[in-house]
């Protein structure tokens, strides 16, 4: 098998592996409900956790986590920086754009992206990590602690040395979670982003963006 043709076979079934949307998949087995209906509507870890919970919640999250930190360790294991940032990228974009919802929105990106970037650069993620965890126990916004990640990332993985194809991909990542978080950047300029709850209910209606 030919490296071209390898290398469009790892991307396109990263691809389909980020599309998988563990948080619409397991409260529907699980719960018999369609998350999109409730909370905020969002298929990420957030919205499963803050509506069901951590036992929902939790597997969701590293389940996102893995389907960013797997394709790119097998691109890095093929020896390619670049094959592991491409597939990595490509789960990422099946997160946000998952075909399985038949293109419809997905989560933020930010488990895959930070599955991603502990495959590439794991002392960086695993900063960016801590960060998220020290921003969200202080202000119980995970919009607000997402994006201070984000923003860190590529500042970290530069600080400590990383390739600069992967300091590059950290950029556009920092780039891609903002963009999938204005509407939360809105709301927290205009002061009213809901602060992270567990919601008492599944909570019906139109969601939030």
């Amino acid at each position: 098998m030919s490296d071209t043709l390898t290398a469009i076979l790892v991307i396109a079934g990263s691809y389909l592996l980020g599309s998988i949307p563990f948080g619409f998949v397991l409260p529907r087995v699980f719960r018999k409900e369609d998350i999109r209906t409730v909370g905020s509507g969002n298929v990420g870890a957030t919205n499963v956790f803050r509506v069901y919970g951590r036992w929902l919640g939790v597997p969701v999250a590293i389940l996102d986590v893995l389907k960013g930190f797997t394709p790119a360790l097998v691109g890095l294991a093929l020896g390619s920086d670049w094959l592991a940032i491409a597939a990595g990228s490509a789960a990422m974009i099946g997160h946000a754009r998952p075909i399985w919802l038949k293109f419809s929105k997905g989560g933020k990106m930010v488990a895959t992206a930070g599955g991603v970037s502990l495959a590439l650069a794991p002392l960086a993620a695993l900063l960016c990590v801590a960060l998220w965890l020290v921003v969200f126990m202080l202000t119980k916004y995970a919009s607000l602690a997402s994006l201070a990640a984000a923003v860190a990332l590529p500042i970290a993985t530069f600080a400590f040395g990383a390739s600069w194809p992967i300091v590059a991909f950290s950029s556009g990542a920092a780039i891609a979670v903002a963009i999938l978080h204005r509407h939360n950047m809105g709301r927290l300029l205009a002061g009213n982003e809901p602060r992270f709850t567990r919601a008492p209910k599944p909570v019906t209606g139109r969601p939030v963006r």
